[in-house]
């Protein structure tokens, strides 16, 4: 069987291990359900962008809002990343992490004052702004500081990444970044504003994108515009290509990092500006096949039309094949020797929404483990306490260590916060 993740994940006398840990004895030990990540295959799927990269300014700013478990953000510190941030939130896990600061870019539509008055008097690297309300707002918040935000500006060039439509953001109809022909009378307006430092600029056209033609194109784009702003006067430190390259879940054949950033630099080298620092914000990629989520048989409950496997894991736990119709493997961690039949898997939750796979062939029992694979990016960052179901706990191991880097979630912690009507 091609497993997504391999080497990390594989089969030793029919169980199923990720980086050599049998995925049932973690089950046994910690619960279910359960994310599991491998430190290594995170660290594997950076070292081609930090080989392609070599020799040149750069810095690759890891998205947080892939996976925000302190443990995977300590990692990619430790490799010497910056962090792609969306909220205030995420800037106090980085710092609490050990990330720095000044390696920090601040992303997002919607920055309220406080966030931008946390993330400068953290020292953040710099705003990536979205809108001219939010430069204006920005600029106020800064001068009555006394500070200058270092500012680029998310350009949006209409560019179709070819993913699915939640997750394109480079689209004149998406709601992110300004508009193509609107950007460079922003840069001029940024350049005037007593609270702005315009440092560079900025594009990210989506995620889960599998070819490096839109990047190409999108490219294009950016570069005509750092020319005209430049022959405007007003200088642009480094460009941030954006991050969104694609996994394997299924069947898709993403280029590899290098392959990727290769085919950036020659496009910048060859148009004359190879001497800029160059940004780029992974998140999928370097995290997304790196774990995966374990989840308990509980019942099978066959039907006329469906024959339902009923799982602990639920859409709670895991939102990608609720929302996106999205599709991720699932395997039984025991290989089982008697031929499989066609079950949706199921979770808990009163919502006909809540599966985790449909039309699946599988040999399983009640008791079993299931794995779901490539549950690395977007699984627990994006899991809520709907049903008043605490989050899953979540294991990393890193060679022969085995470290619980979050507890399970008490029905006690979720309403600690609440308060009776006297």
């Amino acid at each position: 069987m091609n497993l997504p993740g391999s080497p990390f994940l594989s089969r030793d006398a029919g169980e199923l291990c990720l980086d050599g840990h049998r995925l049932r004895d973690l089950a046994t030990r910690f619960g279910t359900p359960l994310y599991v990540y491998s430190r290594r295959a995170m660290l594997a799927a950076l070292a081609p962008y930090q080989r392609a990269l070599a020799g040149r300014p750069h810095l690759v700013c890891y998205a947080v809002k892939a996976n925000s478990n302190l443990a995977v953000l300590q990692t990619f510190a430790q490799a010497g990343c910056g962090f792609d941030i969306v909220s205030g939130g995420e800037l106090a896990r980085v710092l609490a992490a050990g990330g720095e600061a000044s390696k920090v870019v601040f992303s997002g539509v919607g920055k309220t004052r406080d966030e931008m008055r946390q993330a400068i008097a953290a020292g953040v690297r710099c705003f990536n702004v979205e809108s001219t309300a939010e430069l204006e707002v920005l600029s106020e918040v800064a001068a009555g500081m006394g500070q200058r935000a270092r500012v680029s500006l998310r350009v949006n060039p209409d560019v179709d990444a070819g993913t699915h439509p939640y997750i394109s953001t480079g689209l004149k109809g998406n709601k992110f970044g300004v508009a193509h022909e609107q950007a460079l009378a922003t840069y001029r307006r940024a350049a005037s504003l007593p609270g702005i430092e315009v440092v560079g600029i900025d594009c990210h056209i989506g995620s889960q994108i599998t070819e490096v033609a839109p990047y190409l194109d999108a490219l294009d784009r950016v570069l005509d515009l750092v020319e005209a702003i430049e022959a405007a006067g007003i200088t642009l430190h480094h460009m941030d290509l954006g991050g969104g390259l694609g996994i394997t879940y299924t069947d898709e054949t993403p280029p590899g990092a290098d392959t990727l950033i290769a085919a950036l630099l020659a496009k910048i080298d060859a148009r004359g500006h190879g001497h800029r620092e160059v940004l780029f914000e992974p998140g999928r990629s370097l995290v997304g096949n790196a774990g995966v989520l374990l989840t308990e048989v509980m019942y099978l409950k066959p039907g006329e039309h469906k024959q339902f496997c009923i799982v602990d894991a639920a859409m709670n736990d895991l939102m990608r094949p609720a929302l996106y119709e999205a599709y991720m493997g699932i395997v039984n961690t025991h290989e089982r020797t008697e031929p499989g039949e066609t079950w949706d898997v199921v979770g808990p939750v009163c919502e006909s929404g809540d599966w985790l796979g449909r039309d699946r062939q599988l040999a399983v029992q009640p008791g079993d483990v299931l794995a779901v694979l490539s549950a690395g990016a977007y699984g627990m960052t994006m899991a809520s306490n709907y049903n008043t179901r605490g989050r899953a706990a979540e294991v990393m191991v890193d060679g022969e260590r085995v470290v619980l880097v979050r507890e399970r979630e008490k029905a006690a912690d979720l309403f600690k916060l609440e308060k009776l009507v006297d």
